[in-house]
């Protein structure tokens, strides 16, 4: 174990997820400093991930051994950070090589004060939480810039959990037409969860209307955003990119495109700006009001496939990076 020096805690970390997600992390690890957070030797990352630990050993006054939190950990057996901010909530990692990374990442919230945690639900809460927040953001963002009011919201890889969790905040909202971007193979399960008005093979992106619409693009892939933009042209109010979940056919440097530039939306960004607008506690409020509903909804049709050890983290990663994962499918894990 890391030798902790005084203000130092050490986790150890008990479950946690991997999704599609955590492919986005490792294939944007060094453009959006992912890597960063948890360093390793030259050449070689820590996966992050986002799951439950608990205080193994403290030397930080108010962060006790035995207290359960929530938050972003490697795909490891124990994490030391430097608790700040400490409070009954939780703390912040102060360690000196997160400090300029996004905030968004560094606070582990503790259970039991935590308003999102359910002891029934922690498997939902270690695969979708954070997605669902990047999903609670966008939605945010786009009825604040009026997209919803301007034709479709057009979702590429509309069975990923993100593209799931925006289109069931979408959905409860009044006027909003939602088309899904899938493949053939998972058209019959996106139709399944009713919260799409339309589902369309890529292939068929030509069958759309050419009207005013809005692009949300989950996937990343070049060839979709490019059929997407030649399709809509000048209709499409906005272009704005999320995830590669397509993450091999991803390319940053985009060509020029017909209709708007693509903007990437980041979510750590978006909570800033709402944590200013709305205050903390009134953004976790919100996000806890959301969240409940969908995880009902979602407990209904997601499977979590346990694993335990270094054989079974390294199969679901690979898994899920080769797109080998179901829809309905996803991984709690343990080292």
């Amino acid at each position: 174990m890391p030798p902790l020096e005084d203000g130092d805690a050490l986790l150890r970390v008990e479950r946690f997820g991997m999704t599609a997600n955590n492919a986005t992390y490792a294939v944007m690890g060094e453009a959006m400093d992912y890597w960063s957070f948890f360093p390793a030797d030259d050449g070689w990352g820590r996966l992050p991930v986002w799951g439950f630990a608990e205080v193994a050993e403290s030397r930080c006054a108010g962060v006790e051994p035995g207290l359960r939190v929530y938050g972003y950990l490697p795909a490891a057996s124990h994490l030391r950070v430097r608790p700040a901010h400490v409070d009954d909530r939780g703390f912040v990692d102060a360690s000196a090589h997160r400090a300029a990374l996004p905030s968004a990442y560094n606070g582990y919230l503790a259970t039991e004060l935590d308003p999102v945690h359910r002891p029934d639900t922690e498997a939902l809460q270690m695969l979708l939480r954070p997605l669902f927040f990047t999903s609670f953001l966008l939605d945010d963002q786009i009825v604040d810039d009026g997209l919803s009011a301007g034709g479709p919201i057009v979702i590429s890889s509309a069975s990923s959990k993100t593209a799931l969790a925006a289109a069931f905040l979408l959905s409860r909202r009044d006027g909003i037409e939602l088309v899904a971007l899938t493949s053939p193979s998972r058209m019959e399960f996106v139709e399944s969860l009713d919260v799409y008005d339309r589902v369309v093979a890529y292939e068929e992106i030509g069958s759309l209307a050419r009207s005013n619409a809005s692009y949300v693009d989950v996937s990343g892939d070049a060839g979709v955003r490019a059929a997407v933009h030649r399709h809509f042209g000048d209709e499409l109010r906005a272009s704005i990119a999320v995830g590669v979940t397509h993450w091999e056919n991803f390319t940053g440097a985009a060509e020029a495109l017909p209709g708007p530039p693509p903007a990437l939306f980041f979510a750590p960004d978006r909570a800033a700006k709402r944590s200013e607008d709305w205050g903390r506690d009134e953004l976790e409020r919100r996000v806890a009001e959301a969240w409940h509903p969908f995880c009902a909804w979602a407990g209904d049709w997601l499977e979590t496939v346990p694993g335990h050890g270094f054989e079974a983290v390294r199969a679901a990663y690979l898994e899920v990076l080769e797109g080998r994962v179901g829809s309905a499918r996803a991984h709690v894990l343990v080292v």
